[in-house]
Order: C-alpha cells, then structure tokens, then sequence
C-alpha cells in the first residue's frame, strides 16, 4: 500500500470512528451546535460547492460576473423568500458565511451609513458610542470590540477604551437587564447603535422597552438584535422585529437547522430614514466582506429553511419544554442552576449550571466528555476570567431533534447529576440512553428521504460502474 492511500484510509478510518461517537454514542449539549438533516448534508456537498456567484446591485439591475448561474440565483431568491416568510420581515442578506461575518457586515454597513453626508475631505467617523451585553455576563463575542465590533467604535478619551456601555443587570438575577438604570444609560449615552443577544442566554431581551425609549430620540440608535444562539426560536422566544428591532443578525447552524452560515436580516420601512442602511450593509456583504460565499451552504441552508418553516412550531415548543424540565430535573437533584426558579430557569434552550463546588467548570466538562456527555464550560457573572470558569453551559435543540422529550431529559439529568456530584462512571448508561434516539425529527422521514438521497447522490458521483453500483444500493432500500 502507497503511503498515501494509508494516509487516507487512517484518516477515513478515524472520520468514521469519530462518526460513530458523535452520532450514535453521544449526547450532545453543546448549545451552539446542531445536526443537519441528511439531505441537508447533501445538498451542502453538491455541485454548487465548487462553484462562485458574486454579485451585487448595479443601476437598480442585479449583476452577475460567472456564467451557469442561473440555478443559484433561483436558490438565492427562493431562500429569501423563506426567510422573509420566517422572520416576517422585508430585507434579507445571505452572502456572510458565519454570524461573526454577518456582525462585521452590519457593524461596516452602519459606519458607512452614518457617514453619508460628509464632506469628501474628511475621514469616515466610528460609531460614537455603542450599548451591547457585558462579555462577562453572558454577551456575544462577536459583539465586543475584541470580535467583531474591532474598530467601529470611538474611543473614549477619560478611559481611553472604545466608547461600549454594557446593558445594567438586576442584582438578584445578572442574566435579566436593569431596564430602570438601562433607560437612564440610553438617554445619558445616547448611543448610535443598540445591540441585543447573548451567547449566555437565559431571559427575553428588553426590546420592546428600548424601543419605545428611543423612538424619542432624534437621532434614534439603530436597534441590532445577535440571535446566533436562538435564531432557530425566532417566534417562540422573542419577535425583534414586532418589538422594533431594524436588523437581526444569527448563525443559521445553532438551533436554527442549517449549515454554518451567517444571516443579516431587516425590517426596513419606507420613509424611515434607514434605507441607505441596508444599501450599505447589502455593499459591505458584497464586494466588502465575501468573493465566494460558499454555495454548497447556501444550497443546503434553502433545504433547513423549508424544514424550520414546516416544523417551527413544534419544534421550538419542544425545545423551550425540554430545557426548562431540564433545568428542573437538575435542580431537584441538588445541582445549582443558573436563572431565577420562579421563571423556570430559562426561556431559551439553554440550561448554565453551577459546579465550583465539585472542580473547575473546564475539569467538570471533560469529566463529562469522558462519560459520552459533551457540554462546554462557561464562566460565570461572578468569576474573574473565563479560564477559572464556576459553569457549565448546556442546550437541548439537538437532542431535542432527535427525538429527546421532557422524561427523556430528567432521565439525562440523573446521569449528568452521577457523573458530577458523586463522580460515577455513567458512559454505559449514556450510550444506552442515546441509542434510543438515533432518528432524526422535524425534516423528511428516513424511509421518504433515502431515495431521494440516492438520487442526489448518484448525480454528484461521477459515472464510474462501482460508484453507480453503490448508489443503486442506496436507492433499493427505498424501494425504488
């Protein structure tokens, strides 16, 4: 054997194995990840993910600069459809392939925006001042300087530091907002842009209360809502647009069911002032951000926004349920979580429990690991730094969509509760536990989807006999 036909099979050999684990062996918590659906995947792997299809608007005409691109286009004008009819909005942006991407579009287009009527002489401002969520206490890290928000912001001259103010939170529960003292920063501030959303997210964001503050303002902030972590809940857990929100940005692969991609959504009106905004945040999608924009994803995120719309209902509502029996099955245990009782403990699919008191959040994650249980670690309001984290951070969506109900999650709870207060062994139980869910839900079913699989399938692979036989096989256990 050549060594690189053994470089291959000792990699396909590991994917495989590492397949296997993943899939079939382990329950996964992590609350920034999901499974896509097999057609899904599918998609993501055909011709388009080869391919390029800039464009951009030019002269009130869409321009684009390859050839055979028709097919994309129609997908792209499709998807949007979609996602208006999701969101309920009027303005759609799909070129940033990551959430992070899809903030820095948003965080460019606003500076360019505010700088419409300059003179030509004179240098674009940065955004005087902006409100967003404490990194500490659960924010986003593509909406810190440190991320995405790097060098859009002023700084300010006392603290020499960017000119970003941090939401207020109540004492008794760091994961709410202050709205008495949050009213005062706005009007003390008066901030250019607002932005909402957490990676830590436990409670409704004051939204609705901002925006009957700042529809005073003259000028009014522009109001940013980051769903990375709950775009798939859009609806169920909050509607940024009905509360006044003018642009959601999210990843489309956390509980929303798609590939890893970025989404700028908007809701921009007639005679709002703010249409030359999503002309900028449109430019700095394309040509200011991406060339290629990964068609392979885009192909594969119209597949998980037919499934999102055709199961969003059921779905969320099952992940809200399943979080919050979760929570409580953890509670009753004896372990602390994060978020006020009375409330459930959570609003959203995420359950952050304490665990200082059995080791360091870091040593506790990979003692999970290591019992099939994958969860990350998290630093709590009150912790120093990140690396001397007290949480645990943990979602239900994906399990959820394989098929995990309320039982099944305080069934979990007593696990996770072995395995960190009297540190047992529960790999085996873990493993039996995840074997009853291995099937997944909200999309096609498994019998309807494998023929049209094989279809894709044998389209993708290239006319070799052995190639044909195996997808033949494929679309026989359909029945086709």
């Amino acid at each position: 054997m050549s060594d690189f036909q053994a470089k291959i099979e000792n990699l396909l050999k590991r994917t495989a194995a590492n397949n296997i684990w993943r899939q079939r062996e382990c329950i996964n918590l992590i609350p920034s990840e999901s499974s896509p659906s097999l057609l899904v995947k599918l998609c993501e792997i055909s011709d388009p993910v080869g391919r390029y299809a800039e464009h951009r608007t030019m002269k009130g005409k869409e321009i684009y600069f390859y050839q055979a691109t028709d097919f994309i286009r129609d997908v792209e004008d499709e998807l949007r459809k979609e996602l208006q009819l999701y969101f309920g909005c009027s303005n759609i942006e799909l070129r940033p392939i990551s959430g992070n991407m899809a903030n820095e579009v948003v965080f460019k287009g606003i500076v360019k925006y505010l700088n419409r009527e300059k003179p030509k002489n004179q240098p674009l401002r940065k955004m005087r001042a902006v409100i967003n969520n404490d990194l500490t206490k659960g924010g986003h890290l593509s909406a810190q300087p440190m991320g995405a928000l790097f060098n859009f912001v002023a700084d300010n001259l006392e603290t020499g530091r960017e000119n970003v103010y941090h939401f207020p939170v109540l004492q008794d529960n760091p994961y709410k907002a202050d709205t008495g003292k949050l009213g005062d920063l706005i009007q003390s501030v008066k901030p250019e842009l607002i932005i909402f959303g957490k990676s830590m997210f436990l409670c409704k964001e004051p939204v609705s209360f901002v925006s009957e503050i700042v529809s005073k303002m003259d000028p009014r902030p522009i109001l940013m809502f980051d769903m990375a972590h709950v775009l798939g809940l859009y609806g169920a857990f909050q509607s940024p647009f009905a509360e006044g929100a003018d642009i959601v940005t999210g990843s489309s692969h956390k509980t929303f069911f798609g590939p890893q991609r970025g989404i700028v959504a908007g809701n921009i009106k007639q005679g709002t002032g703010l249409e030359k905004l999503w002309i900028e945040i449109k430019s700095r999608a394309f040509p200011g951000s991406t060339s290629n924009h990964h068609l392979g994803t885009l192909l594969g995120l119209l597949m998980a926004t037919y499934e999102m719309n055709e199961f969003k209902q059921a779905y969320q509502e099952q992940v809200i349920t399943n979080a919050r029996a979760f929570a409580r099955a953890l509670n009753n245990l004896g372990i602390k979580v994060e978020g006020a009782a009375a409330e459930g403990f959570t609003e959203t699919h995420q359950v952050v429990i304490r665990v200082r008191q059995y080791g360091l959040g870091e040593d506790i994650a990979r003692r999970l690991e290591d019992n099939n249980i994958v969860t990350n670690y998290q630093a709590l309001p009150d912790d120093d730094s990140f690396i001397s984290s007290s949480g645990i951070r943990m979602g239900t969506q994906e399990m959820t969509r394989f098929g995990m109900k309320a039982a099944d999650f305080e069934k979990l709870a007593e696990l996770v509760a072995d395995c960190i207060i009297a540190n047992k062994p529960v790999k085996n139980n873990v493993k039996k536990l995840r074997g009853n869910f291995l099937a997944m839900h909200y999309c096609l079913s498994p019998e309807k989807s494998i023929g049209l699989a094989a279809g894709v399938l044998s389209s993708i692979l290239p006319g070799d006999p052995y190639l044909n036989k195996f997808a033949d096989n494929l679309k026989s256990l359909s029945g086709k």
